[in-house]
């Protein structure tokens, strides 16, 4: 459920005029609010949760990495979105591997921006160039980043079911079953990957390991 004012945003960066900036840019967002700016994650999850979605600096000055940054939001109870300025492909890599949102250049137009947060903020994936890039790049990261629930979905999909059975067998409705395959069709174009077909979509998950490969013999 929605918290009561929406959905509570909060930012970690040590460079306050880039918070200034985000908090601006929600002041008029339909169903986001500001929470609040820290300059460290340990800073921010030293109170009780009051954020919904954190908007992570890849690169902060206290020598914290991306991975530990990323799994203490999460134990916190938040998700996360990385904001990156692009200077260094090694942390985006990084964060590619943990469980985040997606990954967003700074310097995107605000109304990406704000489409970005807006997406993650609904519990979407963000697929971005940056993100794509990374895992392109990454040979640890060999499939697409998608959500366990995403990576149900697409097993059950891609064995032959149809969106109303795939519903009923994870106990969710067929609108939000079309609503995953959507995203999964949207990560894959953005990897250069695209999967138009059930049969693409089927390759991919064999591909990805997400989809046991036919038996022979």
């Amino acid at each position: 459920m929605e918290p009561q004012g929406g959905v509570r945003i909060a930012i970690v960066d040590d460079h306050e005029l880039v918070a200034l900036a985000v908090q601006n840019l929600l002041a008029d967002a339909e169903g986001l609010t500001f929470a609040r700016h820290a300059d460290g994650v340990a800073e921010l999850v030293s109170r009780a949760r009051d954020a919904d979605l954190v908007l992570l600096d890849l690169s902060l000055r206290d020598g914290s990495t991306p991975a530990e940054n990323v799994a203490s939001l999460r134990r916190w109870g938040a998700h996360v979105l990385v904001l990156t300025s692009g200077e260094d492909p090694f942390l985006v890599r990084a964060a590619s591997r943990a469980d985040v949102a997606g990954i967003v250049r700074k310097s995107a137009p605000p109304t990406a921006l704000l489409a970005a947060i807006t997406a993650a903020a609904a519990g979407e994936h963000v697929a971005t160039t940056e993100w794509a890039s990374a895992v392109d790049a990454d040979p640890l990261l060999p499939g697409a980043p998608l959500t366990a629930r995403e990576r149900e979905v697409l097993a059950l999909y891609a064995s032959g079911l149809g969106a109303r059975e795939v519903a009923a067998q994870l106990f969710i409705s067929e609108n939000t079953v079309n609503d995953h395959l959507r995203r999964i069709r949207a990560v894959y174009q953005m990897l250069g990957r695209p999967a138009p077909s059930k049969v693409e979509l089927y390759q991919r998950g064999i591909e990805d390991g997400f989809v046991p490969g036919p038996r022979h013999g």
